[in-house]
């Protein structure tokens, strides 16, 4: 049996996240369990608690507790003129929300991506374009909003990978650096800053994750 382990604080509201995924070895079904600082701020409580079933590649279901919500995911291929589209189903029971992602992977380099959340004009486009295997260019167009959005990466030689990103709606510069920690460990640090407030003051978030058998 597998267990990973994924933690993360926010620096500017001081709050903590965690999520705990075991696998069951039974068909590839994952459990995980998702915590936020409202679990245990005033001692043990199900604020914050989300449980969740999960075959990655198949499906997902997640149940909010606090809001006794159910998040429904499922995920299917298909070719597409010879190549592979990638679909995922999105719906929630509480919100009444539904979305439908859908990915069609021109080459190893190239890819087109899109988000519908049928809703008029609620949709997002992205192309990801890998230059040289060490660069990733990701332009994406909101319709909604009629803005675009812009994430440039760099892997560099020890595998950690560095990342900027720009959303044109919000004005927020962000910066992501992920590295491979000890043992199986990754660490992700994480700032941004909203360009449209007077103070711009940086937001950091830390995240880590851990792999380990049990």
């Amino acid at each position: 049996m597998k267990a990973s382990f994924r933690g993360s604080y926010n620096a500017d509201d001081s709050d903590a996240t965690g999520s705990v995924v075991v696998n069951t070895g039974a068909g590839g079904i994952n459990l995980r369990a998702s915590m936020t600082g409202d679990t245990f701020i005033n001692g043990p409580s199900l604020n914050g608690l989300t449980l969740s079933l999960e075959n990655p590649g198949f499906f997902n279901v997640d149940y909010n507790v606090p809001k006794k919500d159910v998040r429904f995911q499922f995920m299917n291929s298909v070719s597409f003129h010879g190549k592979p589209l990638n679909f995922t189903y999105s719906h929630s029971l509480a919100e009444n929300t539904t979305s439908l992602d859908g990915t069609l992977l021109i080459d190893s380099n190239n890819k087109i991506s899109a988000n519908y959340g049928f809703k008029p004009r609620d949709c997002k486009a992205k192309y990801t374009y890998l230059h040289g295997c060490v660069m990733t260019f990701e332009p994406q167009y909101d319709f909604a909003d009629d803005s675009w959005d812009i994430a440039v990466s760099r892997r560099l030689h020890d595998d950690s990978v560095v990342r900027a990103s720009y959303q044109s709606s919000t004005r927020v510069l962000g910066m992501d650096y992920k590295t491979k920690s000890f043992g199986n460990g990754i660490v992700k640090v994480s700032a941004s800053v909203n360009l449209a407030e007077e103070k711009k003051i940086p937001k950091i978030t830390a995240e880590s994750i851990w792999d380990f058998e049990m």
